[in-house]
C-alpha cells in the first residue's frame, strides 16, 4: 500500500524493469533468514498468493487464519491478510526448525520480491532496490525476472496493477469513514470476494480473478 517515505531515502536511486540486472541476490539459501523474522504485518498476501498457497498446501485463507499461519490487519483503512510472525523471535509461521522456508516453492510475492519493492505510478509499476532492509553484504547481480521467479510474469504484472488500483479505490471509498457501516460492508465484501472464497487450484488464476473483479460492485458502496 502507501508508504510515507521518500524513495531516495530507502533505495539506491534507480528504478528497474523485469529485464534489468539488480544487486538483489543475497544468497539466502546459505542460511540467513533475517527477512523471515520480525516482519510484523508487512508480508501482505494478495489473491495470487492465496491461489498459490491453495495449490501448495491445499488450504485457503480460512484454514490459514484458523491455524495461526495468517492474520488480518488494517492497512490504510482496508482489511488485508498477512503472514503471521510467531513466538519470542517473531518468526514467520512457515519458518522450520532449521531456519528454512517450508513453503519456498509457493511463497508469497512479497517474499519473492525482497529486497526489491514496487513503485506504482499512473496505473503501472517498476521495481526499486531497498538498501536498508537487507543487511547481507555479499549480494550479487541477478535479472529482476529471475529473482522474482513467477510464471507468466506479464500476466502477473497486469494483475498486480489491477489489484493495486482496486485497493486504492477501496481506500478512497473508506477514508474518513473507516468506522461506518458502509466501510465495514465494503471491507467484508472485499475479503469474501477475493480472499475467503477458495480458488480452484486446477483453473487459471487470472481468469478467476477477472470473474471476481466483475462481480465486485464497489459502486454500490460509494
Amino acid at each position: 500500500m502507501k508508504r510515507n517515505v521518500s524513495l531516495a531515502e530507502i533505495s539506491d536511486g534507480r528504478l528497474y524493469k523485469r529485464n534489468d540486472m539488480v544487486k538483489a541476490d543475497c544468497h539466502g539459501c546459505q542460511g540467513c533468514n533475517k527477512c523471515c523474522t520480525g516482519m510484523g504485518d508487512s508480508v501482505i498476501l494478495d489473491p495470487y498468493d492465496l491461489y498459490r498457497m491453495q495449490r501448495g498446501l491445499g488450504k485457503g485463507l480460512p484454514e490459514l487464519l484458523a491455524e495461526g499461519a495468517a492474520e488480518l490487519h488494517v492497512e490504510d483503512g482496508v482489511i488485508l491478510p498477512n503472514l503471521k510472525m510467531t513466538g519470542g523471535g517473531e518468526r514467520c509461521f512457515f519458518l522450520n526448525k532449521e531456519g528454512r522456508c517450508s513453503i519456498h516453492a509457493f511463497r508469497p510475492g512479497l517474499c519473492r520480491l525482497f529486497p526489491l519493492g514496487r513503485y506504482y505510478e499512473k496505473g503501472d509499476f517498476v521495481y526499486f532496490l531497498q538498501v536498508k532492509e537487507c543487511t547481507a553484504s555479499n549480494r550479487t547481480k541477478v535479472k529482476v525476472s529471475k529473482w522474482i521467479d513467477t510464471p507468466d510474469l506479464s500476466r502477473n504484472h497486469e494483475f498486480l496493477c489491477r489489484w493495486h488500483g482496486l485497493l486504492n479505490t477501496v481506500q478512497e471509498a473508506v477514508t474518513g469513514r473507516e468506522d461506518s457501516e458502509e466501510a465495514k460492508k465494503l471491507n467484508l465484501a472485499l475479503l469474501q470476494c477475493f480472499y475467503m472464497k477458495p480458488y480452484d487450484p486446477e483453473t487459471d488464476f487470472y481468469e478467476q480473478f477477472e470473474e471476481r473483479m466483475g462481480a465486485f460492485a464497489i459502486d454500490s458502496f460509494e
